[in-house]
């Protein structure tokens, strides 16, 4: 199959007009005076030209993130890919998070993460490529004459040739320094729910969040715009308003509300192409202006019609509420699952059906073991605080219920579990798929997974064997010593856990698997479409060329995933069709995941799963190496009953009889 990219780029090439960098030299990591610049003078203009509502002369240079974790490090990182002409760098107090962020090794798994860091934080070469849509014999016929001239390289009128671009996106630990230069400064720090004190159980932990606006009180630049881009209880710019105050007094600084809407497994997705950017603001003059300043920032990707404005109090409390109302869908659905299971009723229909209501959609209405995460269960109890500090004890009753039938249909679950092998797990071996709380990611904070094995545990079962496609094992084991401290709990201390490398090794012997992760490897071959133990990819991209010029980085991504979808597999091992990454940087001889992989020996366990091998399982091989009689219980629904019983399973699935 012929190349759509030139295979490299000579003197004739530059003579043409472009000024493509192709140099190998890794990114710095801290932020540099000389690279502040992404487009050359020429690619700025043109910027302009073609962006006539947004000008790269606006105030914002710099922007500095706080928090370098779920939410920080994605959404920094897509800011500085579509925004080149403005640094943005991300602060943390964990060095060693930072030092991730700074490696290969990225402290995160969010699908396409990876290409949006490498582009942003290392810089881009320069790229060359055919601007036409062409079939493969077309493609490679030019590339053949190109490659055949005498001069080296033939400019054909359909080449496009873009610039590459420096670094604009740094991580680090100076955060008082790094707040003092920025002209934004983003909250991203973790705002978890209290587990002592007044209001312990509901009302929401701000002392990180406190500890931030202190620090940049101290050191922001006057008219600093302050951007709470935490989950927050309603009317917390009135917190930050006031501790700018103390710390000083006589200085203006913009209090901005701009929560974040990302989902687990999509948040590149989510941020790429949000269905709305939300910035609330003080209904003043200079309130009005610093949501514009924020907003033209987005504007860089984001429709217009798409950024909503509105009062910081509203801003605040409609992710509360957004995250509330889809946890509320779940636990209905999940309420009506243990009727299906009693009636003969099947879940799935019921939501087929009901989801063709336009009323009603067919969004969130997919029964399963609970929601988890680091969002839903905490916003919803800060939601249910917050009313029943207003004195609304029913309203707070009325959404701390959805909380209730979530933790209710999860301990449902386990305790069929235990009555189907006989009310004992004496001996036997039970294996989880899944213990991130989400397909796709790594993120296993308030997993469903996590609270089964608790109840698992109590039966003194020989083995709970663990197996997850995008946690990296070695951090399952720490995490779970962390979390289980009280009692023995992982094999290597006396415990029954294992956590697997293989989802074959976890399976073999065992007397039940429990699905507890909605992945798409665990699919039977009905509920997948896939081809068995073929790579799980995504439908193949339309060409976008011609593109324009010059093209913003959404149209070079466009190009890059239409390549890579038309090309053999393995065809760019770096998933790099038009070469413009640069190397990452290299690690240091303490690395620790660089130790973690040549201890486990699987050569991509320190990436947190981006470049892991995902096929869809062979059920039929897990059969046989099970013990008899060999359960499969489903608590997502991605299992076709009839075709695994077909291959000797008894399956159990939530919502059906």
């Amino acid at each position: 199959m012929g190349s759509i990219f030139a295979p490299k780029l000579t003197a004739a090439t530059r003579a043409k007009g472009g000024s493509v960098v192709s140099d190998d030299s890794t990114a710095p990591t801290s932020p540099s005076s000389s690279s502040s610049l992404t487009f050359t003078p020429g690619l700025a203009a043109d910027y302009e030209r073609t962006n006539p509502s947004r000008t790269i002369t606006h105030r914002v240079r710099r922007i500095c993130c706080v928090g370098a974790g779920y939410v920080g490090g994605p959404t920094a990182a897509v800011i500085a890919y579509h925004n080149p002409e403005i640094d943005v760098t991300v602060v943390d107090k964990d060095k060693q998070r930072i030092q991730r962020w700074n490696s290969k090794h990225l402290p995160i798994y969010e699908p396409g993460l990876v290409d949006i860091v490498r582009i942003a934080r290392d810089g881009a070469r320069g790229a060359v490529f055919l601007n036409k849509p062409t079939d493969t014999s077309v493609d490679s016929l030019d590339l053949s004459a190109a490659i055949s001239s005498k001069q080296g390289f033939v400019f054909l009128r359909e080449n496009m040739i873009v610039d590459g671009r420096a670094p604009n996106l740094f991580f680090s630990d100076r955060v008082a320094q790094c707040i003092g230069k920025a002209d934004i400064v983003l909250i991203a720090v973790n705002t978890p729910t209290k587990s002592k004190g007044a209001g312990a159980g509901s009302a929401t932990d701000m002392t990180a969040f406190e500890d931030v606006a202190v620090e940049v009180a101290k050191h922001a630049m006057p008219g600093t715009i302050i951007v709470e881009k935490s989950t927050v209880p309603c009317g917390t710019a009135e917190l930050v308003r006031n501790t700018m105050a103390i710390h000083r007094p006589g200085v203006h600084f913009e209090i901005l509300s701009n929560p974040e809407f990302l989902a687990a497994g999509t948040a590149m997705k989510d941020l790429m192409h949000p269905d709305r950017i939300l910035i609330g603001s003080i209904n003043t003059a200079s309130g009005r202006k610093a949501a514009k300043t924020l907003a033209s920032v987005y504007e860089a990707w984001v429709p217009p019609s798409r950024i909503i404005m509105t009062n910081v109090y509203s801003s605040e409390l409609s992710k509360l509420v957004a995250n509330s109302m889809l946890a509320q869908r779940i636990s209905s659905i999940n309420s009506i699952s243990a009727i299906c299971e009693k009636t003969g009723a099947d879940v799935d229909e019921i939501a087929a059906s009901i989801g063709s209501d336009p009323r009603i959609g067919d969004k969130f209405l997919k029964a399963g073991i609970g929601f988890g995460g680091s969002c839903f269960k905490k916003d919803i109890l800060s939601l249910v605080y917050l009313a029943e500090s207003l004195g609304l004890d029913e309203v707070g009753e009325y959404w701390r219920q959805v909380v209730k039938m979530n933790e209710y249909q999860r301990d449902r679950f386990s305790r069929r579990v235990i009555r189907c092998l006989n009310n004992t797990l004496l001996g036997k071996k039970i294996t989880l798929l899944g213990y991130a709380f989400k397909a796709n990611n790594s993120d296993t904070r308030e997993s469903p997974a996590l609270e089964i094995i608790k109840t698992l545990l109590e039966e003194r079962p020989k083995e709970i064997a663990v197996f997850d496609p995008c946690c990296n094992p070695v951090v399952v084991k720490t995490e779970i010593k962390g979390l289980l401290s009280g009692q023995p709990a992982l094999k290597e201390d006396g415990g029954p856990i294992e956590i697997h490398w293989s989802a074959y090794t976890a399976c073999e012997r065992s007397n039940a698997i429990l699905i507890t992760t909605e992945c798409d490897e665990f699919r039977s071959s009905r509920t997948y479409a896939g081809g068995l133990g073929l790579p799980l990819t995504s439908p193949k991209a339309v060409d976008p060329r011609p593109l324009p010029n010059p093209p913003t980085e959404s149209d070079l991504m466009s190009l890059q995933n239409y390549s890579l979808s038309i090309a053999p597999a393995n065809t760019y091992p770096d998933n790099d069709p038009l070469k413009r990454y640069r190397p990452q940087p290299a690690c240091e001889s303490s690395c620790l995941d660089c130790r973690l992989i040549k201890a486990s020996g699987y050569s991509t366990a320190g990436n947190s799963g981006e470049n892991r091998p995902k096929e869809r399982l062979d059920w039929s091989r897990i059969s046989l190496g099970m013990n008899k009689p060999k359960w499969l219980f489903d608590g997502k629904g991605i299992i076709d009953a009839a075709e695994l019983g077909e291959l000797g399973f008894r399956v159990e699935s939530i919502g059906r009889h």
